[in-house]
């Protein structure tokens, strides 16, 4: 084994998250409107085959060679028809590793009011966009829920790597918040990047 060979290899390489197999990025959109900053959501169309409806933030898979910053917006360009020069990036918020083999990385982001007041929704992704002003967010934290992750292990090889039948398995456990507002909801992922956001801001 060449052990300086390898020795340089991980030098030069950033560490990723293992197992992981996909890679999302999504642009979280503060827009100052009247002096008053709020956070642009979009509404999933009803006609997409995952999610249909969910509130969300404009976003989706990285492709090869994509920067977190590259995927957000062009996604936010696709979806909303918000051109990049009318969107100023802030920097990447933590991003979340999920239980599904996928990480998604949060860019915060200021967009020009007069961008959003064109915008131009594309039918088949959006249904709608709406603004809530962060200080009604601040003001208003999120119902928080939790659900158990309980492990299925039927069929696991118990006898060759030396565990009995009743070997206990760590229990997860999910934190859903859910931020009402009229007649949506922001939750689950969007829910958690949006308090993210909002605890950041309130430590800063």
């Amino acid at each position: 084994m060449d052990w300086n060979r390898l020795e340089q290899k991980l030098s030069a390489r950033t560490p990723g998250l293992m197992d992981c197999t996909r890679y999302y990025a999504v642009l979280v959109p503060v827009v100052e409107r009247d002096g008053e900053p709020s956070l642009l959501y979009e509404v999933r169309a009803r006609t997409m085959r995952r999610q249909p409806g969910e509130v969300c933030f404009p976003g989706g898979r990285m492709e090869a060679g994509e920067s977190p910053e590259d995927c957000a917006l062009r996604e936010t360009w696709e979806e909303l028809g918000i051109p990049p020069e009318r969107i100023r990036l802030l920097g990447r918020l933590d991003f979340i590793a999920h239980r599904a083999n996928f990480l998604m990385q949060p860019v915060a982001a200021v967009v020009e009011e007069e961008a959003v007041s064109r915008m131009r929704l594309n039918p088949a992704e959006v249904e709608e966009t709406f603004l809530i002003p962060l200080a009604h967010l601040k003001d208003h934290p999120p119902l928080e829920y939790e659900y158990q992750l309980v492990p299925e292990t039927r069929g696991f090889p118990n006898e060759l790597v030396g565990i009995p039948e009743d070997y206990r398995w760590q229990p997860g456990k999910e934190n859903v918040p859910v931020y009402p507002w009229g007649k949506h909801a922001v939750w689950g992922l969007t829910g958690r990047i949006t308090r993210n956001l909002v605890k950041f801001l309130s430590e800063s």
